[in-house]
């Protein structure tokens, strides 16, 4: 009998990575637009032209992987109950010293909001962008407001990205395995996913 069940098939997990290259690109060819600081990065890409055409370019990359990946997860993300407002209360048991038992679905409470966080800024970065790429049909007002809502989004979905990379790997060993071989093992699936895993067992 195998030790491990399957978490994410094989397009959930292109798709993640999709993301995860495009979602780099975006931070790493972005940065030099959003402080001068930063400028110099845009030589690593060929200058200031080639950068800002790979950061549209992986920007619709990253639009359209998201927003699958999403959309394949979607009744996941937005089903709420008990359970989750117990995660919240007990700020999912990450302050404790030991484990707290909060039964879970396939997406723990933080997951579901990160995913949900995800697809509303997803939204909200593609459509500002969209304005600022051809900002010249739009009323100067529009542009102004893409730029700050564009800027704003920039450093929340970095500092939200940078809690999930830390919570997916070294926060709770064993879940990089999803996303990297599909599977997770039966223990940590009855650890951190105990009602998904009843459902998985069943059948």
């Amino acid at each position: 009998m195998s030790k491990y069940v399957e978490r994410f098939n094989v397009v959930e997990r292109v798709l993640h990575w999709f993301m995860v290259v495009a979602f780099f690109l975006l931070v790493f060819t972005g940065l030099g637009l959003f402080a001068h600081t930063f400028y110099g990065y845009f030589n690593f890409f060929g200058g200031p032209h080639q950068a800002m055409l790979i950061h549209k370019w992986a920007g619709l990359m990253f639009f359209t992987s998201s927003l699958l990946l999403a959309f394949s997860h979607l009744k996941d993300l937005f089903t709420f109950d008990a359970d989750d407002v117990l995660w919240i209360k007990k700020c999912g048991g990450y302050l404790s010293k030991g484990h707290e038992d909060i039964p879970q679905g396939k997406f723990n409470c933080g997951q579901k909001l990160f995913g949900i966080f995800s697809l509303a800024a997803t939204f909200i970065m593609g459509i500002t962008g969209f304005i600022l790429w051809f900002a010249e049909g739009f009323a100067r007002g529009a542009v102004q407001a893409s730029l700050l809502l564009h800027s704003l989004f920039f450093v929340l979905f970095v500092l939200a990205a940078i809690v999930h990379i830390y919570l997916t790997t070294l926060g709770n060993p064993g879940t990089i395995s999803s996303m990297l071989y599909g599977n997770v093992t039966k223990g940590w699936a009855k650890m951190h996913a105990i009602k998904w895993y009843r459902k998985v067992e069943k059948g």
